[in-house]
């Protein structure tokens, strides 16, 4: 080892950087030997450390009484090469710097290592800034993940690069498909999209939408979108806020919710009005000129008119009373057949083949005979009206079936009528939701759904465009109590 006076003067034979240098440069500098002893150091290292001759480096800035586990200083004495780490050491007044170290040998004139300096700049600063931008990026990333909405973040083709927490809980991982394939299983975009609205403008725009998640639970959404700009101002990605609103959907008053089926069902009204007023006009001249196929025909249009108002006013009356069903004993097959009898008439009419097949034997079951009765003329007349919608074949057909299980009583209504996509079957139950345009006000098959639900039972639904529709009714033998269904 190097005699002790080495500490303030250069050790012999081995070259120094520049003295002036040496002593100023803003950062500690230390000459350290195989034994880890240091031999000099700088002015900067000598103000901020204990300075006693022939310590061992990991004595003065560690209080250590042995070697570090991991020693740059030992990597460079055993390949030759510079070698960087980052360290925590002790000062002298107690203060905690974190340093950023590197090592370089010093050769003597044979070109062997005699010694390593060791520069270390204090980093303490910038790693206090890291930790507080560490810290406020994990706070983001927390509200991110557990705001109460549904948040993602789409670019310019709608793909999803960015999701919440819960966005993943409902409606899957998303990440790189599109919006509108997530939310609601459509093979194009959306119209009236809000994010496209704000890619154009760069404004904030609101919507109200319905979504179907992951597990096929339909959720109504209140949206909100805002421009997510790059560095030079440019919109680069849209951010899109959803909040799930589908409890307060369902607790609106039934005064409000009436307020909205008047305004709903207005223009259905007005149309079966006029198809009354052409009936009556045939029904009248057939009768002035006494021509019986035209009496026919006006009074088959009065009659088809009529049969829909009876049922949309059955529909509003059996909405706008809030009540639990009014359970007895229901035979299965006569409940069937009254609601089958109603549309042996009107299938003639329209020419559609309408077939009937309820099994033999079927035992009584508990339910509301009314309500489920008008739950399946809900259905059929459904059925009917895909069928007389479908333009696309001449021959049409209804099947109407009903069967029992051990625990279950089963009514299934098949056509093969117009049909229906995914969107569509997932927006089907929804209130005032409506494919029939003018023709339909969007409460007869919100209240089947109603219907079977209060029973304990459930409506799944079977469906393509141009294929037809099928809807298969189950419902328990025996109404479970309320709140266990």
């Amino acid at each position: 080892m190097p005699d002790a006076r080495a500490w303030d003067m250069p050790p012999e034979g081995i070259p120094l950087p520049h003295d002036v240098l040496f002593e100023e440069v803003p950062c500690y500098i230390s000459i350290q030997d195989r034994d880890y002893r240091i031999l000099k150091t700088n002015r900067r290292f000598r103000e901020s450390f204990q300075n006693k001759k022939g310590t061992h480096c990991y004595e003065i800035y560690k209080n250590r009484q042995d070697k570090c586990p991991v020693c740059v200083v030992e990597k460079t004495f055993r390949d030759g090469q510079s070698h960087r780490s980052e360290e925590t050491w002790i000062c002298q007044d107690g203060r905690i710097v974190e340093v950023i170290v590197y090592t370089t040998p010093i050769r003597d004139e044979t070109g062997q290592i005699v010694a390593v300096m060791e520069m270390s700049t204090d980093i303490t600063a910038v790693k206090s800034l890291q930790r507080k931008l560490r810290e406020s990026e994990e706070r983001l990333a927390y509200l991110f993940d557990e705001v109460p909405c549904y948040i993602s973040i789409q670019d310019r083709n709608f793909r999803i690069v960015r999701a919440n927490r819960r966005f993943k809980e409902d409606f899957g991982d998303g990440i790189g498909d599109y919006c509108y394939s997530v939310y609601k299983h459509r093979d194009e975009e959306c119209l009236n999209c809000p994010v496209a609205a704000t890619f154009a403008d760069g404004r904030t725009h609101t919507s109200e939408e319905v979504v179907t998640s992951k597990s096929g639970e339909t959720i109504h959404v209140l949206v909100s979108t805002a421009p997510v700009l790059d560095r030079n101002g440019a919109i680069s990605h849209v951010m899109e806020m959803s909040t799930n609103i589908t409890e307060i959907r369902r607790l609106q008053s039934q005064l409000e919710s009436l307020g909205i089926l008047v305004g709903s069902i207005s223009h259905g009204i007005k149309g079966l009005l006029t198809g009354l007023d052409g009936g009556a006009y045939f029904l009248k001249s057939g009768l002035e000129r006494d021509e019986m196929e035209r009496v026919r025909k006006g009074w088959a249009i009065m009659e088809r008119n009529i049969r829909k108002i009876r049922s949309m006013v059955l529909d509003v009356l059996y909405y706008a009373k809030e009540r639990e069903p009014d359970c007895e004993s229901v035979d299965p097959a006569e409940l069937a057949a009254s609601a089958a009898k109603i549309f042996e008439t009107r299938a003639e009419a329209l020419g559609v083949a309408f077939h009937t097949e309820f099994q033999e034997g079927m035992q009584p079951f508990e339910g509301d005979s009314k309500a489920l009765h008008s739950m399946l003329v809900n259905l059929l007349e459904n059925a009917f009206d895909a069928c007389r919608s479908d333009k696309s074949k001449s021959d049409h057909a209804v099947h109407f079936a009903a069967w029992q299980t051990p625990d279950h009583v089963l009514f299934e209504v098949r056509d093969n009528g117009i049909g229906m996509d995914q969107e569509t079957r997932e927006k089907l139950f929804c209130l005032f939701f409506s494919s029939k345009g003018m023709e339909g006000t969007g409460l007869g098959l919100f209240v089947a759904n109603k219907i079977a639900t209060q029973h304990g039972g459930k409506i799944t639904v079977e469906s393509a465009p141009g294929k037809g529709s099928r809807f298969l009714v189950r419902i328990p033998q025996i109404r479970p109590l309320p709140g266990t269904s």
